[in-house]
């Protein structure tokens, strides 16, 4: 069974940067795309990013330019870089991996 634990959200100025992580468990990791959505109160869930196997990227419009994935296939460890962060990138971010997900990691953007 695979196994997703985000970590690295927190509360932030606007301006500044986190790094989401993104462990994975399991022998898939490899092998399959990884992407990172995040829902906001009362708003659905987006996506925010994505990368496929080979590494090529996916944005939504909204983080272009602000926001990098990436991924490390030795750590079995997805990243989310945001840089930039704006108060309406507050939401709960969640990866994905097949038909997994993790429980999701809290961002707050705020003065």
């Amino acid at each position: 069974q695979v196994q997703l634990v985000e970590s690295g959200g927190g509360l932030v100025q606007p301006g500044g940067s986190l790094r989401l992580s993104c462990a994975v468990s399991g022998s898939i990791f490899s092998i399959y795309p990884m992407g990172w959505y995040r829902q906001a109160p009362g708003k659905q869930r987006e996506l925010v990013a994505s990368i496929t196997s080979g590494g090529s990227t996916n944005y939504a419009d909204s983080v272009k330019g602000r926001f990098t994935i990436s991924r490390d296939n030795a750590r079995n460890t997805g990243y989310l870089q945001m840089n930039s962060l704006k108060p309406e990138d507050t939401a709960v971010y969640y990866c994905s991996m097949g038909l997994s997900w993790g429980q999701g990691t809290q961002v707050t953007v705020s003065s």
